[in-house]
């Protein structure tokens, strides 16, 4: 008997503990995991533990049903397995309007499903589903888009009007700045620190899905993220955040997987917040515009960037770093390596200064976009449309690129066009249409053993078009080769062509008529 008392009081002891460790089970705190909106409750219990100094938020197995959520410091959701919070589809419950920002504009919209501000140490973790029931949002879009007589204002965009007079952006934003409507994201943390979202499962985001601004060592770690075929809803996107780490994530999503980003045009650099330190590794990107993005907003500055041990299958590009005149900010200090990608539909790899094509050349200021010390090694890609692409702008080309260790077999090959100290070594391209390299009005190339295993009959492995100070070494086509290279453009000069096996190439070097009979020394 002596030794059951004991054991009941240790018992009662545990639960008194458990009760009184900050962890609050929202079924004790007038939830409920029927389905029925529970709202309130939630935050209630978010606001007894933050006036304790913190604690758990504890969803156990069941259907719960919410709307937007404001995060308090020291504050963590848990989601045990088999719980399933759904937000609501009612664009109330995603007011009152709050600063937020939305691609890389700050304004007053809606609050993001989760939503935290001025806090830090908070948490979202467990192995249950978070569904943001985005169809509404994503519907409402459309409605406003295919619409083609103007439509009456609803009272969301009368709001918006109201609490955003006097933002400004620039002309070519005018079309999404006159639709008033702008989705929440699934997760913003605005100009917070310490944030850790870990295990849980994302679906059917509004819009992006995890999307600290301005925050300071933030940790994604373990999760999934599943949206459909809709729009924006990116994947992962920190913007103007520093020291960020993410692993092990596998996302499917509607838009980008993974972006980073530092505001846009005229507003990023009002902030002058660059996201800097960041870590992606160990992560698999399935459907998605792109693997890993950079930009196009990144007026604030994006920098020291490490990619690695990652897959993309059938995602529309890999590696794509975009950007536009206009946008002013430095891309620089990336280092990618180590990854597989396959079924790309467009660029396994594309570095792009011309993601608003229609404009021209002006002079050099702070609106005007710099790529520098981009790195890339140990890459294997297979049945993509187009290896790669560089393309600069006249005033400012793109600047000290390598690649390293790369096997691609696709359509077609890379392209390098206004771009200065590119080098490739150990590069092999398999195109089925065209050049395996295509260069033009770049200077300062260098093509180290880089060339085909499938050369196509009467089409240069390598041409060149205007470009200058070329050393092309250390290539030995291994199977027969029509043209090695082809050379033409008056401006081409300074190639030079050393310790090169041609055995099995019929023509090491076709000369175009406008070239310079001195261009090519061999």
């Amino acid at each position: 008997m002596k030794n059951i008392l004991i054991i009941l009081c240790f018992i009662t002891g545990l639960n008194t503990a458990f009760a009184n460790d900050g962890w609050l089970n929202i079924l004790n705190e007038g939830g409920n995991n029927k389905g029925i909106k529970c709202t309130q409750a939630i935050q209630n219990a978010i606001e007894k533990a933050s006036k304790n100094g913190g604690g758990t938020i504890f969803f156990p197995a069941g259907e719960y049903l919410t709307g937007a959520l404001t995060l308090k410091s020291n504050i963590t959701i848990h989601l045990d397995s088999g719980a399933f919070l759904k937000f609501s589809e009612n664009f109330d419950d995603y007011l009152p309007y709050v600063e937020m920002r939305y691609e890389g504009i700050v304004m007053k919209s809606f609050q993001p499903l989760f939503y935290a501000k001025d806090v830090e140490n908070i948490t979202i973790k467990g192995r249950g589903v978070i569904d943001g029931q985005g169809k509404a949002w994503w519907n409402e879009v459309y409605r406003i888009e295919t619409a083609k007589e103007p439509l009456p204002p609803t009272k969301y965009q009368t709001m918006w009007e109201e609490q955003n007079k006097g933002l400004y952006t620039e002309p070519y934003y005018k079309r999404t700045v006159d639709k008033k409507f702008f989705r929440p994201s699934f997760f913003q943390a605005y100009n917070c620190k310490n944030i850790l979202i870990e295990g849980v499962m994302f679906q059917n985001s509004p819009f992006w899905t995890i999307n600290p601004e301005f925050c300071d060592n933030v940790t994604v770690t373990g999760i999934s993220i599943f949206n459909p075929h809709s729009p924006n809803t990116d994947g992962i996107n920190p913007s103007s955040c520093t020291n960020v780490h993410i692993s092990n994530c596998h996302i499917s999503v509607g838009d980008d997987c993974i972006t980073i980003k530092s505001g846009r045009d005229g507003d990023g650099r009002k902030y002058g917040k660059a996201t800097e330190n960041v870590t992606i590794t160990n992560c698999t990107m399935l459907s998605g515009h792109g693997g890993v993005v950079i930009g196009s907003e990144m007026s604030g500055g994006i920098k020291k960037i490490t990619i690695s041990n990652c897959v993309f299958d059938g995602t529309d590009r890999g590696i794509r770093i975009k950007a536009a005149r206009g946008r002013g900010g430095v891309v620089e200090d990336i280092r990618v390596d180590n990854i597989v990608m396959k079924n790309i539909k467009e660029e396994a790899i594309v570095l792009s200064l011309f993601y608003d094509k229609d404009t021209k050349v002006e002079p050099v200021t702070e609106k005007t976009p710099i790529f520098r010390n981009i790195h890339m090694s140990n890459i294997t890609a297979s049945n993509v449309n187009k290896a790669g692409q560089i393309l600069g702008i006249t005033e400012m080309p793109i600047q000290n690129i390598t690649f390293s260790n790369i096997n691609m077999d696709g359509k077609e090959g890379f392209t390098v066009n206004t771009a200065t100290d590119v080098e490739f070594h150990d590069v092999k391209v398999n195109a089925t249409i065209g050049s395996s390299f295509k260069i033009s009005d770049s200077k300062n190339i260098i093509l180290d053993n880089a060339g085909s295993s499938t050369p196509i009959k009467n089409v240069p492995v390598i041409k060149l078009d205007n470009v200058s100070n070329v050393l092309i070494n250390n290539n030995f086509p291994f199977n027969a080769t029509d043209v090695f290279i082809e050379a033409n453009g008056k401006d081409t000069k300074n190639v030079f062509l050393k310790n090169n096996v041609f055995n099995n190439v019929t023509t090491s070097v076709k000369k175009g008529k406008d070239l310079d009979k001195k261009a090519i020394t061999e």
